[in-house]
């Protein structure tokens, strides 16, 4: 006998609202109701009704304007799908010929990971730290942040390649059902470390990109932060103008 396992009621709320953009019932820039005004139609909780309206600010459907509420921004542009399919690749990528393995082992939450993920600071969590390179040269350098007890039972902490990505392999080995993702990017300057392992001067600006997952309950299960040099890449992306 099949069981229906209904959503979270975020993603009851999160569908609800892109449904009512989509059909014209929230034109671009009205305002969407309340938090308070959702709850009540949803009958849920504030927290989730803030998560909610996090995710569809996040990707691209409403903004938040200080002191007067949060409006439509209308159905996400094409450079909001070009985001997604870049963290989609990051998830899906298998530590192939082009990628090294730095480091693998259990090591204590840095305070980046361990803010995405909702975790005390010396929390354990399995880390993976791996190298990207192409023809060009270095060209990502990922930390991947693992819970130790997901990591268990799972090839995270073992010091061999992935074939597939972490994404499909956590799906496969402990069954969970991953909702959505989210994505920081800021730039900086390198540290040493990472200019020496990068190849680039400590002048250099780099981008860093943190990708949290979350479950279908709306948890954060892992992280990855990435850094990337920003003379070897280039973003690219297309707006409507109206």
């Amino acid at each position: 006998m099949a069981i229906n396992v209904p959503p979270p009621k975020y993603a009851v709320v999160v569908n609800a609202v892109q449904q009512r953009i989509e059909d014209g019932t929230y034109a671009p820039g009205t305002a969407i109701p309340s938090e308070t005004q959702l709850m009540a139609e949803f009958d849920t909780s504030r927290p989730t009704v803030v998560r909610a309206l996090g995710i569809l600010q996040q990707d691209g459907w409403i903004e938040s304007q200080q002191g007067k509420g949060r409006f439509v921004k209308g159905r996400p542009s094409p450079a909001a799908q070009q985001s997604a399919d870049r963290m989609l690749e990051l998830l899906d990528q298998g530590e192939e010929a082009d990628v090294t393995l730095l480091r693998v082992g259990a090591i204590m939450t840095p305070n980046r990971a361990a803010v995405a993920l909702e975790l005390e600071s010396d929390t354990p969590v399995i880390l993976r730290r791996r190298l990207v390179e192409s023809e060009v040269g270095p060209v990502e350098l990922s930390s991947l942040y693992v819970p130790v007890e997901l990591a268990a039972g799972t090839d995270i902490g073992r010091k061999a390649p992935l074939p597939d990505g972490v994404l499909q392999h956590l799906k496969a080995r402990k069954g969970i059902d991953f909702d959505h993702a989210t994505e920081r990017i800021s730039a900086r300057l390198p540290t040493a470390e990472e200019a020496e392992l990068l190849r680039i001067d400590e002048r250099d600006a780099v981008l860093t990109v943190l990708v949290t997952v979350f479950d279908r309950s709306g948890d954060p299960r892992f992280a990855v932060d990435v850094v990337i040099p920003a003379v070897r890449h280039e973003l690219e992306g297309s707006f409507p103008l109206r």
